[in-house]
């Protein structure tokens, strides 16, 4: 049975572009794993951590044959293909990817919390995920569009200039 999976990816090392296709890409090339939208591309501030450059992020909405634990682990894989490391928390990253929901799944799993513990308070989730599916809902939470309302958006700005895409979609 097919679930639905909501990843958010940023990248704030490097070219950052370049990343998040390439997780776009090796994800979309996963067994089990189906890159449906991509939202646009935000450059937004770091949130937290230490004094970083600005992140590009994106939200991808991915149909999975996988359990949680093992999209977690093929996320992680396409992270480690990208050269990520865990030094600091909240530093900086070649490539970030968060499993920010997974169907309709509440888990206090210390591996993989879902939803994402932080995705209602997060504007550059929320924002490019509305790109994905105006439709939202972040289970628990609710409707992603009234989550947004709450939130500082300051900090996040769509960048018309850069695009993602599904390799295989139609244009």
């Amino acid at each position: 049975m097919s679930s639905r999976a909501v990843l958010a990816i940023g990248a704030n090392i490097g070219d950052r572009l370049a990343a998040l296709q390439g997780a776009i890409d090796l994800l979309a090339s996963s067994d089990g794993v189906r890159v449906g939208a991509v939202s646009y591309v935000y450059e937004t501030d770091p949130v937290g951590g230490p004094d970083q450059d600005d992140f590009l992020n994106a939200v991808l909405l991915v149909d999975t044959d996988l359990d949680p634990g093992d999209l977690l682990a093929a996320c992680q894989a396409v992270e480690h293909a990208w050269h990520r490391t865990r030094d600091v928390r909240w530093g900086p990253r070649t490539l970030d990817i968060d499993i920010i929901a997974f169907d309709e799944v509440v888990s206090d799993d210390p591996d993989l919390t879902l939803p994402h513990p932080r995705a209602a308070q997060r504007a550059f989730v929320c924002i490019p995920w509305l790109d994905a599916d105006p439709e939202a809902r972040l289970p628990i939470e609710g409707p992603v569009a009234q989550l947004l309302a709450h939130l500082d958006t300051e900090g996040v700005r769509r960048r018309s200039d850069l695009q993602l895409v599904v390799p295989g979609a139609v244009r």
